[in-house]
């Protein structure tokens, strides 16, 4: 969640960037595309900032649920494809189509 000093410094820049002037007619607006990108790389520094590495920890664990969990799927995907398998050989042997 954002803090209130940090919605009112957002309010406050915003403000500022409405303000008429001379630089906000330059070449169409370019000043505006540029305070845009400066703002949107403030924006993309700062949430980096918050991104914390997992621990080794973690990461052993992580890996063992994914490992864990593609096993039980093939498991399960290999029974499924089995007996679909059989009950379509049976229906095709009864129809005459499979021998």
């Amino acid at each position: 969640m954002a803090s209130k000093a940090a919605i009112e410094k957002g309010e406050q820049r915003s403000a500022k960037l409405q303000e008429p002037g001379a630089l906000s007619n330059f070449s169409g607006g370019a000043m505006g595309v540029w305070n845009g990108l400066s703002r949107f790389l403030s924006d993309v520094r700062a949430e980096m900032r918050k991104v914390v590495a997992p621990t080794r920890k973690e990461v052993q664990a992580t890996t063992s649920v994914v490992i864990v969990t593609v096993f039980l799927f093939g498991f399960f995907f290999f029974v499924v494809d089995f007996i679909f398998n059989k009950a379509l050989h049976e229906v095709l042997t009864r129809l005459g189509g499979a021998q």
